[in-house]
């Protein structure tokens, strides 16, 4: 993509790690800012009950509220033995205002005992660009580790192991974790459909 063909994008979101995730996987083609960029410091209210719904409910404040191009993410991790719990419930599990530690007690304390240990992270990425609105989706499969392991990542990161690998994600160099995360394979399909749509307007 030319410079003159860049458009800023805005992610509607104050989360710093995942913004600096984004960031990297755009690797500089398209400049990327936050919702904290452009003044808003409240948070979005996330009343939807998929992480399709609460990535476009997030999106769709930002389009609306500021008439600029924006997107928005939401991201759960689904365990097979807990019917897909925590699922879009991910981020306040153990409850309002616990920590990322709290969150991953209870889910350890619920598959104690149950040798399936199965999960999926899902990211759900959701698009306004132009007036029209588009979803984007990753997935990484993998297993809960038995107790977390590293001190990298946020989230559930330390007690994730993806398929195929013997580390959890929070073991991994950032680099690592990004060339197979399930936000970097969302991300892949968002970056290349803007790359499209960049190049075809030239």
């Amino acid at each position: 993509m030319k410079s003159d063909s860049l458009k800023v994008l805005v992610f509607a979101s104050g989360n710093k790690h995942k913004l600096s995730e984004i960031q990297a996987a755009f690797d500089g083609q398209l400049p990327i800012v936050s919702m904290r960029d452009l003044g808003f410091t409240g948070e979005i209210d996330e009343y939807g009950t998929t992480l399709t719904e609460n990535a476009k409910i997030k999106s769709t404040f930002i389009y609306e509220t500021y008439k600029r191009n924006a997107f928005a993410d939401d991201t759960g991790l689904e365990i097979e033995a807990l019917k897909g719990a925590p699922g879009v419930y991910s981020a306040r599990y153990a409850g309002l205002d616990c920590s990322f530690e709290d969150n991953m007690n209870k889910v350890l304390q619920e598959l104690d005992g149950i040798e399936n240990r199965k999960a999926q992270f899902r990211t759900i990425m959701n698009l306004w660009w132009e007036g029209e609105n588009y979803a984007f989706e990753g997935i990484v499969k993998g297993e809960i580790s038995s107790s977390p392991k590293g001190k990298d990542g946020f989230g559930y990161d330390p007690i994730f192991r993806p398929e195929g690998h013997t580390r959890t994600f929070a073991e991994m160099t950032a680099n690592e974790k990004n060339s197979m995360s399930h936000r970097s394979r969302a991300m892949k399909k968002l970056v290349d459909f803007l790359t499209d749509r960049l190049r075809s307007a030239q």
